[in-house]
């Protein structure tokens, strides 16, 4: 293959090594040997293989711990196997053909003193994820998530990606998934957007694996974005840009796709919002699972 440079030919050998290093395999034994991250151009569930679904119940066992935010991921899978069926079933202990996710919401007694990334504090987790996975063996997938507290510093979030980072040195055979808070309301020069950009630059820059909580709400399913007007967790935004919250992004769409969407339980927020995440977490634990995403 040829291309020009000072208007002579020569050859693009770069470009085939590119190009041949595109398609990832589906059967790729490293999933971290890139970045995985899941957001909110990952809510098609119809473009999951099934057989990735079946890998995954065949395959990973999972620890969530949360607290009502982080149950909007959960409660939406369970409206989903309400809605589509068996196939998105799951339960702790994976029986009856179902994907084995312990499901630890604000719990202290199951993952140890910890509700979630900052309750009671920002290192509990840590230990708690320690002590389980000594005690669980089984266990090959971690995840936890944030309350309010990723509105926090610099230095804060600094400490979750290094304690995130020593379980992964010391787990190798656990797959430890990040995640972003929540959306607050705040402008995009705000903290809590500037924190979640943090994490999600951390992960990209170090190919660890991202559940990114705060983009999925900030795009209905149609793609549209709304993540510079001034959108919180609840959905609502600025629709004409007085600083006002005014509409729902979530309403809006619910409103107009009826028969789309199913009623869930959604912490704080609006079925929709839970139904885009449950769909997003079967994509992650396809793509965990060994599906390369295409």
């Amino acid at each position: 293959m040829k291309v020009f440079y000072n208007g002579k030919i020569i050859c693009l050998l770069a470009a085939l090594l590119i190009a041949a290093g595109c398609s990832a395999s589906g059967d790729d034994p490293d999933p971290n040997s890139e970045a995985i991250v899941v957001n909110h151009t990952s809510i098609h569930l119809d473009g999951i293989p099934q057989n990735w679904i079946d890998q995954s119940k065949q395959t990973l066992h999972i620890a969530y711990g949360h607290t009502s935010h982080g149950s909007q991921l959960t409660d939406g899978m369970t409206g989903l196997v309400t809605w589509k069926g068996v196939l998105y079933a799951w339960n702790s202990g994976g029986t009856g053909s179902a994907l084995d996710l312990r499901d630890f919401n604000g719990n202290f007694g199951n993952l140890g003193l910890a509700a979630d990334l900052g309750n009671p504090d920002r290192t509990a987790w840590e230990g708690a994820t320690r002590t389980y996975l000594n005690q669980n063996p089984a266990i090959n997938v971690i995840i936890w998530s944030w309350c309010g507290q990723v509105d926090g510093s610099q230095s804060d979030i600094q400490l979750y990606l290094d304690l995130m980072d020593g379980l992964e040195d010391d787990y190798p055979n656990v797959k430890f998934v990040y995640m972003t808070g929540h959306t607050d309301g705040a402008a995009l020069a705000g903290n809590v957007p500037t924190r979640n950009k943090q994490i999600r630059d951390y992960c990209l820059a170090n190919n660890k694996i991202l559940f990114d909580f705060a983009d999925i709400e900030s795009y209905n399913p149609d793609g549209t974005y709304f993540g510079d007007k001034l959108v919180n967790d609840a959905c609502d935004y600025d629709s004409n840009g007085d600083s006002v919250r005014d509409r729902n992004w979530a309403v809006d769409w619910q409103n107009a796709h009826p028969g789309e969407w199913y009623n869930c339980g959604s912490a704080h927020s609006q079925p929709l919002n839970a139904n885009m995440k449950a769909y997003a977490a079967w994509c992650l634990w396809a793509r965990l699972a060994g599906w390369d995403g295409r």
